[in-house]
């Protein structure tokens, strides 16, 4: 098989990147793309934590990613190798995780909020596309999520948004948006929207790759 095309796939907490996601891998067959996520390369800390000390941690660091096993790892899917690792269970020590096998495919899909800061792996890239949506709009998204699937308290959720998340998205990606071969703004909450989107990028994929 040929070099596998990458796209880089980054958007801050909020931005409706996970959904982004769900619908653009739609377009395509499990043989035809395969995804590598940076938030399964998350150093695991949350045996050594208390849950208050969980609640002040800062996520929103690269020092929080194995970055060397996360470029390795992109490296051996590029060489049509298997990469077979656990998934990140959010730091929650109660949940045993999977193991996930990410087979080699022709498109390979890199995404998370450091992928265009960590230079080596931004240098892979075919295909760069930035996922952003308005603060209020992003922090109403992250609100909803950490409150009702993490268990936070909303003074909390708050602490790590106003401390943590806004100053990493700030700091650590959005610098890189100019550089990005697509922009696409995801302040709408009706699903077609994005589903339209994903559809003509995939569809352009499509004809160049296929």
């Amino acid at each position: 098989m040929n070099k596998p095309y990458i796209i880089g796939i980054a958007g801050g907490s909020g931005s409706g990147k996970t959904f982004f996601l769900k619908s653009f891998l739609e377009h395509f067959t499990a043989d035809e793309v395969c995804l590598v996520s940076q938030d399964d390369y998350y150093f695991r800390v949350a045996h050594k934590m208390t849950s208050e000390e969980n609640k002040v941690y800062n996520f929103d660091l690269p020092s929080t990613i194995d970055h060397e096993h996360f470029q390795q790892d992109i490296s051996r899917l590029l060489n049509n190798e298997t990469v077979i690792k656990p998934e990140y269970t959010f730091n929650n020590p109660n949940v045993v995780p999977k193991m996930l096998e990410i087979k080699p495919a022709p498109i390979l899909i890199v995404e998370g909020l450091f992928i265009l800061h960590f230079r080596d792996i931004a240098d892979m890239l075919d295909m760069k596309i930035f996922i952003e949506a308005d603060e209020e709009v992003a922090m109403e998204r992250r609100l909803k999520r950490d409150l009702i699937e993490r268990g936070y308290s909303r003074d909390d959720a708050m602490y790590k948004w106003v401390n943590h998340v806004v100053p990493a998205y700030k700091e650590f990606l959005l610098p890189y948006k100019d550089e990005c071969d697509r922009v696409i703004t995801n302040n709408s909450h009706v699903a077609k929207d994005i589903i339209a989107v994903t559809k003509e990028i995939s569809e352009g994929l499509r004809e160049k790759l296929f």
